[in-house]
């Protein structure tokens, strides 16, 4: 007995219902469990600190020797910046999008701004770089923050 080929118009209904009836997941499944994620909410930031710390102290030095001031401004540093990148990930994400990408943006364009202010630099070039930093990841988070979230602000994804 012979069967009619389907035309393209039936295989396209039969591929929608086909995708009708799969469940598809709306998050991706986490690899790692709730304690690892735990740690890293806190790991992440320490590092990054102690990087930063360091950099900005061999910044100040500028290739002269290791003095007991310049590791302690590097401690300094990193604590301050361990504090505000928590703070930060804390905070930030209560807030509306826009606002959202505005406090992260800052905190970028000040972290990078002081980094080369310990060049030797004059402000005015590191405000400069700071803002320049600032506006562009603004731009990254809001697009991000904007495609991500409805118009009351909950996450899709």
């Amino acid at each position: 007995m012979a069967h009619a080929a389907p035309t393209s118009r039936g295989m396209r209904a039969a591929r929608r219902r086909a995708m009708a009836r799969q469940v598809r997941p709306v998050r991706t499944p986490d690899v790692f469990d709730e304690r690892v994620h735990r740690i890293a909410r806190l790991a992440i930031p320490v590092v990054l600190g102690l990087v930063y710390g360091y950099w900005a102290a061999a910044n100040r030095r500028g290739g002269g020797p290791l003095t007991g001031w310049n590791v302690l401004f590097g401690c300094v540093t990193a604590i301050a910046f361990i504090v505000l990148c928590i703070a930060v990930a804390t905070f930030a994400p209560l807030l509306q999008r826009e606002l959202h990408s505005a406090v992260k943006s800052a905190f970028a364009g000040a972290a990078v701004g002081f980094l080369y202010s310990q060049t030797g630099e004059s402000v005015l070039r590191s405000t400069a770089l700071g803002l320049a930093v600032a506006v562009a990841v603004f731009g990254v988070f809001f697009y991000r923050y904007y495609t991500r979230e409805d118009a009351e602000g909950n996450r899709i994804r």
